[in-house]
């Protein structure tokens, strides 16, 4: 199945790809930091949607 993560303020894709990837793990990748925005990163289960990708 395939993933994708992205930042909650700009949209960028931070991850996509067919392997499951912790996002915890991809906001360390990232220094905390939007590569794109630079807004702080962060995971809580809380606020993930998990959706069909067209």
């Amino acid at each position: 199945m395939p993933q994708r993560i992205l930042c909650n303020n700009c949209g960028a894709i931070l991850f996509e790809g067919m392997d499951l990837t912790p996002p915890d793990e991809i906001v360390q990748r990232y220094d905390g930091k939007c590569p794109k925005c630079g807004k702080k990163l962060s995971f809580n289960p809380i606020n993930v949607e998990i959706r069909k990708i067209k």
